[in-house]
């Protein structure tokens, strides 16, 4: 892919945008998503020279975009927003250094590794009034939006009595991840722990966005460590059960299995929904009756990916308040993360307050 900046005459202001890590290994997506006219770089914060080369290699990128750290660039450099692809623990340094400045910040998944550290990038970003947003892949699932829709309204499964999501696949490292994701994604404080952190960041996300925000009145998680052998270090595998005042869900989050899954299911009073996996719902009403399965058509703008969707949310075409991405709903998902934590730890239940 060559990176290219070759922006129509009719777009007059293209989103401002700075990239702060390239350790993520999510970043090659998205400097695919960048180099489209709508958008421009301005600066790329890392370190590490290595790393810097390799993608001024892949991408073409000129030496003059990076920088050594955020706060070098962000003293010459002006951007909209920011756009974290370093290591979870290090989200709250991007906040500490955009937020006084005016800069909008979008993290990847999960938010923090520490709800200190969420409460405190939260308080930055109001304080600031700045967007603080977290991207997951499962948000720009048309067929997750869709079930939403359909669950929200109470259209297909009446009153949700049970919710389960499995994320997971063969494991990060069995899959080629880089050394440099590596490095912090197993790393039990920086990336705040394995498995349970990496995949059940998702199902708790959904789950706040489907309980209309609601904390679960308590949480209880356990954890295992399946291959010590490869990830010596934390846990690969994990089941979290969130109680709710009328529903259950069953968070299901692994570096252990034989294929890569991200689903949602919902058992209602009346129906059941799945999210089978992007672009396909399956559905029953019947006891014993035939499943549906329905294609679901691509999100409209600007919904369909990250870039799309921050650029509107800085233009003031959304207001992200309880959505996905929203800092209301990644908040209580630390919340649950950390909850899910303890009760491993302890195995014991751990009661939301």
């Amino acid at each position: 892919m060559v990176y290219k900046h070759n922006y129509s005459s009719k777009l007059k202001q293209p989103l401002k945008v700075a990239l702060a890590g390239l350790t993520h290994d999510h970043v090659q997506g998205a400097l695919d998503r960048l180099a489209e006219a709508d958008v421009l770089v301005v600066g790329i914060a890392e370190e590490n020279q290595e790393l810097v080369n390799r993608y001024r290699r892949l991408y073409q990128l000129p030496e003059a975009l990076f920088y050594k750290s955020l706060p070098a660039l962000l003293e010459y450099e002006k951007p909209d927003a920011v756009l974290a692809y370093n290591a979870i623990s290090e989200h709250i340094e991007v906040v500490e250094a955009c937020a006084p400045l005016g800069v909008h910040v979008m993290v990847e998944k999960p938010l923090a590794t520490t709800l200190k550290d969420a409460e405190r990038m939260a308080a930055l970003a109001r304080r600031h009034q700045v967007h603080l947003l977290t991207n997951y892949e499962t948000t720009w699932y048309p067929s997750n939006q869709q079930l939403y829709i359909m669950a929200a309204h109470q259209i297909a499964v009446g009153e949700i009595r049970k919710m389960a999501v499995h994320d997971g696949n063969i494991g990060p490292r069995e899959l080629g991840c880089s050394k440099e994701f590596l490095d912090w994604l197993t790393d039990p404080v920086r990336n705040g722990g394995g498995a349970i952190m990496d995949f059940g960041c998702y199902g708790a996300n959904l789950m706040t966005w489907l309980m209309q925000g609601k904390e679960p009145i308590a949480v209880t998680a356990v954890t295992r460590q399946l291959k010590p052998a490869i990830y010596p270090r934390v846990d690969d595998d994990a089941v979290i059960v969130l109680e709710y005042p009328q529903a259950t869900g069953i968070i299901e989050a692994s570096w252990n299995w034989p294929f890569n899954i991200k689903d949602l299911e919902i058992f209602g009073q009346t129906g059941y929904l799945q999210a089978v996996n992007g672009n396909t719902l399956r559905t029953t009403k019947e006891a014993g009756g035939a499943f549906h399965l329905y294609h679901v058509e691509p999100l409209a703008t600007p919904y369909q990916d990250p870039i799309s969707y921050l650029a509107a949310v800085v233009k003031g075409d959304i207001e992200p308040t309880q959505d996905l991405s929203s800092l209301e709903n990644n908040l209580t998902v630390v919340k649950i993360l950390d909850a899910a934590r303890q009760s491993a730890r302890s195995g014991k239940r751990v009661a939301l307050t």
